[in-house]
């Protein structure tokens, strides 16, 4: 915003003077010289404020119709400080040219307007000394600058509790619960600062370019079926703005061919990049029901908004990757670490075995314990280690092979692109009396899951499925078995809490049953699946 000096207009009087007061203030107003009343009153209607003069006696000998236009509160104001400058000139005996010029801030009556106040008041000096003179006060209304600015810094605020992490709080939460806690504050800030109240933000998967929607807020879940790719293109205004990386304001839904529906009804939109440094991490959909909505400021604030959503999801990314490559690391050096002394105690055992050959059966019963053991460690460490490719507390899960008559023939469907968590999950939840279906990867669930709709078959009464999957991720399995099977439960696992496309916020915003982070228990999946079909745990 370009800051303008006020207008500082002299009326009738001499070269001279108007040289002095240049050389006073010149450099904080901008001076016109009026020969005549006759010509100023076009001059003083023209600036677009409200100037008043008024006399040593306190009256106002001459006013704009601008200034006669405000509200009797705010003219009141500034007559009052017209008479207070007035007596403070008076005082200034040092110095030589007796002016005094001081700036206010008025707030009108109803309290919709800003404005601020010039004064400028001329001391006379004669005979007798220094005497107040005329009073000149230029109102102007700033209004817009001071609301811009109030909004500016209410950005800034909101900007930075989105990408302030609570360093306790962070490390006590999960993934979801982090994106969860990310989503509510955009959610809050994108209401209570910008007023939009129906929006969605748009990640670009950097496998597929395609745009996945990771929240949304007033928009019906249909919105989640449009697929839309980082393309200038056949993909909308969110595609266009993510391949270009320039806001798009559609003023009129109607006209704009670009325009693809989210908000039944929507009439208007305002898209703007999710930037980080220089790379577009993906967009920002803002609609309304109302053509014109948006504007230009609307534009700004919104791209502003959207570089600090674009790096507190980033953040968050961040910390994820980090924590999965930390225990990824910390696995390995424990395998290493702990695999010289179960070679010592194998090699004693050996030892033991080749010279104990006469030994009674109950010692030669604890050797063969200790060598079963010492293969369960390195099998558990191993299985530890693998992280997020195996599940822990199988070997004891896998000799239960009692049915639970609340599980028996209940229809679960398992998806995970790892042949052995799919194999174990099936094995224990068939051993425990379900009617289980195992399959290898996201679109082959999602068939399934359709053949089902299609042939009005038997529907499944649980999903478990994997997040992180080449071909479909865990949020559109589980978008399509809401489709298909509504009412389903779905219970989504990752590794390390590794959720690249968000599946979990996404997934969350309308009823995940849970989220299970590998390497988990399997008796913790066993609960978790207790609980979705509604069975006391106990």
């Amino acid at each position: 915003m370009v800051e303008t000096q006020p207008k500082l207009v002299l009326i009738g009087g001499h070269h001279a003077m108007v040289q002095e007061l240049k050389e006073l203030v010149g450099d904080r107003f901008e001076i016109v010289e009026q020969p005549d009343e006759t010509g100023l009153a076009a001059v003083l209607k023209a600036l677009g404020e409200g100037v008043c003069i008024v006399d040593p006696h306190g009256e106002v000998c001459w006013s704009n119709d601008y200034f006669n236009g405000l509200d009797h509160t705010t003219r009141n104001e500034v007559h009052s400080l017209c008479v207070q400058a007035a007596d403070s000139v008076s005082s200034l005996h040092h110095n030589a040219h007796g002016a005094l010029v001081t700036k206010h801030e008025v707030n009108s009556d109803n309290g919709l307007h800003v404005y601020d106040i010039y004064i400028t008041s001329i001391a006379e000096r004669d005979d007798d000394g220094m005497h107040a003179g005329r009073v000149a006060a230029i109102v102007r209304d700033v209004t817009m600058a001071k609301h811009a600015q109030k909004k500016m810094n209410a950005l800034d605020r909101a900007g930075f509790e989105l990408v302030r992490l609570d360093v306790q709080e962070i490390r006590e939460m999960n993934a979801m619960e982090r994106l969860q806690l990310l989503e509510k504050r955009i959610v809050r800030y994108s209401s209570e600062i910008l007023n939009f109240d129906h929006f969605a933000i748009f990640l670009i998967d950097q496998k597929t370019n395609k745009l996945q929607m990771v929240m949304q807020s007033g928009l019906p879940p249909e919105i989640q079926d449009i697929d839309l790719y980082l393309e200038a293109e056949g993909s909308g205004i969110s595609g266009h703005v993510a391949a270009t990386g320039k806001s798009y304001i559609c003023h009129d839904a109607m006209a704009d061919e670009r325009f693809l529906p989210g908000l039944s009804g929507a009439r208007s939109s305002l898209t703007v990049p999710l930037r980080v440094s220089d790379r577009i991490i993906g967009i920002m959909d803002i609609e309304s029901q109302q053509p014109g909505a948006f504007d230009d400021q609307d534009r700004m604030y919104a791209e502003i908004f959207g570089r600090y959503v674009a790096m507190a999801l980033h953040m968050l990314q961040l910390l994820v990757s980090e924590r999965t490559e930390t225990n990824m690391v910390v696995s390995d050096r424990m395998t290493g670490e702990i695999n010289e002394p179960l070679d010592d105690i194998t090699h004693e055992i050996e030892w033991l075995v080749e010279h104990e050959i006469n030994a009674d059966p109950e010692t030669k019963a604890h050797i063969r314990r200790i060598m079963v053991d010492v293969d369960a460690i390195r099998s558990r460490v191993k299985s530890v280690a693998s992280g997020p490719q195996t599940l822990l507390g199988v070997d004891k899960a896998m000799l239960e092979r009692e049915q639970d008559p609340a599980l028996i023939g209940k229809r679960v469907l398992v998806v995970d692109d790892n042949k052995k968590i799919r194999k174990i999950i099936g094995e224990v939840l068939a051993h425990r009396g379900c009617d289980t279906t195992v399959v290898s990867d996201g679109a082959k669930a999602i068939g399934l899951l359709e053949t089902i709709a299609t042939n009005n078959t038997q529907p499944f009464e649980l999903v478990i499925s994997d997040i992180q999957m080449p071909d479909r991720n865990g949020y559109e399995v589980f978008s399509a078995a809401r489709k298909h099977c509504p009412g389903v439960p779905v219970i989504l696992m990752t590794g390390f809490g590794y959720d690249p496309h968000h599946s979990i916020v996404r997934a969350s915003q309308d009823g995940l049953q849970s989220v299970l982070f590998k390497p988990f228990e399997i008796e913790l999946l066993m609960g978790q699946v207790r609980e979705a079909f509604g069975i006391d745990k106990g």
